[in-house]
Order: structure tokens, then sequence, then C-alpha cells
């Protein structure tokens, strides 16, 4: 029997910001307000997240301006791993690097192959403010820095390199929300913080 509530069962489902919306290409501010509001903000995260079908969210996704993600993602062996983490930090990225499909909610009908490490680590904290430590390899690897990646103002295009860059860039402009799309943006450092 379920003594937990299912997460996002009591959220709202809110406006997913897309390619070009200024939140999503500036570093979010740290969490300092550990109340009620980060609880509702968690739980329509998730309620946003499952809407869109989508096995990952970060908090500037929806508007939002502070270090939080979410995740509903299975890894490689079809492990599911259901959490969030606020205030994230990526403190390992390593093992071989990957290229892999990739996609974002907030770049919607669009995926590109992209490279990520095999094996992360994520430390932070949960809504009562006590350390966290997520783990991951594979896919959920995969997903863990994508959600980093957002906190910082990056999305996974930024990290598309060669012809498949040109191939996404007019991609993104022949997509119905592409033209208000400021992408590509002038290179930022790729190097994952902290790492």
């Amino acid at each position: 029997m379920r003594h937990r509530p299912i997460p996002g069962s009591s959220g709202s489902v809110r406006e997913m910001s897309l390619l070009g919306d200024r939140l999503l290409h500036a570093p979010c501010e740290p969490v300092t307000d550990f109340g009620p509001e980060l609880r509702r903000l968690v739980e329509d995260m998730f309620a946003t997240m499952y809407a869109a079908d989508g096995v990952g969210l970060a908090a500037n996704q929806i508007g939002v301006a502070r270090r939080v993600f979410v995740y509903d993602c299975p890894d490689d062996e079809d492990v599911r791993h259901l959490g969030y983490v606020v205030n994230p930090r990526l403190v390992e990225a390593d093992g071989i690097e990957v290229r892999g499909a990739e996609g974002c909610l907030s770049l919607p009908g669009i995926e590109a192959p992209t490279s990520r490490f095999d094996r992360a680590v994520v430390e932070g904290v949960d809504l009562s403010g006590a350390p966290v430590r997520i783990e991951g390899t594979g896919f959920f690897a995969r997903c863990l820095q994508h959600e980093c990646d957002h906190l910082e103002g990056l999305v996974y295009a930024d990290r598309v390199t060669g012809w498949r860059r040109s191939w996404l860039r007019r991609a993104i402009r022949k997509a119905p929300w592409g033209r208000r799309a400021d992408w590509p943006r002038p290179a930022p450092s790729l190097n994952p913080p902290g790492v």
C-alpha cells in the first residue's frame, strides 16, 4: 500500500519556457527560503514535467530562476530514479563520453546528438535543507547533467558542435516556436561547474 503522495499530484501545470526565454539563458539563484512556497514549486514542477511527458525539469523552465530540478528518469538498465534536488551542484562527471540523442521540453519536438559523460554525481539538499547526493549512470547521468546545465543558463543545444549545430539551427528556425528563439548565442564555457 502506498503511504506517500504521488509527486505532482497536488501540483499545478505551469507554462513551459521556450528557447529564447531570458530565464533559460541566465544562471539561477540559490534557494534560501525552505518554506511552503518551495514545496509548492516542487509539486508544480513534477505536475508540469509529467504533463509534458518529460524525465526532468529545472525551475527556470517554468519561469522561476531558482536552483531546483525534479526528475523521474530511467537509467540504461531501466531502473527508475525519482526525486528532486534543491541547490544542486554537479560534483563529478566522468567515465566515457557518449554522444546520444538529447531533447528538451524547452525545445519541443527537436533532438540532437549531444556528448555527455556516462556517470554523474550531484549534491544538494532536500526540502528541509538536509544534504542529498545522487549518482547516475547512462541515461540518468545524461539527465542529471542536462538539468544542472539548465540551472547554469545552458540548454543542450549550446553543447552541440560542428555540422550538427548547423542542422540544429535550421531545425529550430523551422519549429513553430523557433522564430522567437535567440539562438545561437555567443558560446559559453562548457566545462561543468565545479568539476
